[in-house]
């Protein structure tokens, strides 16, 4: 488990599998759903629940996923 810093000051945990989801963005800032398997959706959604990912519609109508902390 890790524990993270959201951008409000409160400290969530993650299990070792959302934040392997996470070190995705280091590459990238926008990750497409598309791109990730059932269960990599699984766990961002699971992270946008958890206000560390932010999940939106982009212009060509794919939902995309943005890092939500710092």
């Amino acid at each position: 488990m890790k524990i993270i810093e959201l951008l409000t000051g409160i400290r969530t945990p993650l299990t070792n599998e959302e934040a392997s989801i996470l070190q995705m963005f280091t590459e990238s800032d926008v990750i497409i759903k598309a791109d990730l398997g059932p269960r990599e959706q699984l766990l961002a959604n699971n992270l946008v629940t958890k206000d560390v990912l932010k999940r939106t519609k982009n212009s060509e109508g794919k939902i995309t996923f943005v890092k939500k902390i710092r």
